[in-house]
């Protein structure tokens, strides 16, 4: 009978402390936020607390249920961390294609670095230069011609030229 209840009380315990996987989720997104400093901790409610007079710190009843905010972050602290991660629509489609083979941004392999091409082109150049990604060319940047992308639209290469000029130094 003592072993029964010693089990079920243990499962009760068990039982009031486990949390949903939502509720960790929750807990574990607030405690992220408040350690990257996106948020205050969330303060301790005057009714579920006991002040010590001597260090003014509000601690929690031990009856009282732990209430877990979700802190979310800032709009502009969004904003910031998506500009900093946010690619070009020019830079995507050429990471999917087969530029890469030949070209780099800062280095000559093939064919003439991004940023050598920004250098020597202006934006009034943009319909110019997309029309010689679809159908190819040579003699500009050397002997070795570059092979032409048919299947490519306008739109989606003037894109990719419209990136490669904003890395004009």
């Amino acid at each position: 009978m003592k072993k029964s209840i010693l089990f079920l009380g243990c499962l009760a315990l068990t039982w009031a402390s486990c949390h949903s996987p939502e509720e960790r989720a929750a807990m574990k997104a607030s405690a992220d936020s408040v350690k990257l400093g996106l948020t205050a901790p969330a303060p301790v409610a005057e009714d579920s607390a006991v002040t010590d007079s001597t260090t003014k710190m509000a601690e929690p009843k031990t009856d009282a249920p732990v209430v877990v905010a979700v802190a979310t972050p800032e709009p502009a602290v969004k904003a910031v961390a998506t500009a900093a991660t946010a690619e070009l629509p020019g830079e995507a489609l050429l990471k999917k294609s087969d530029c890469l083979a030949c070209h780099n941004i800062k280095t000559k392999i093939v064919g003439p670095a991004y940023v050598n091409v920004a250098a020597k082109y202006t934006a009034a150049d943009i319909d110019h230069l997309a029309d010689k990604i679809i159908a190819g060319g040579g003699g500009v940047w050397g002997e070795v011609p570059m092979s032409p992308h048919p299947t490519l639209s306008k739109s989606d290469a003037k894109e990719m030229v419209k990136y490669i000029l904003s890395l004009k130094k």
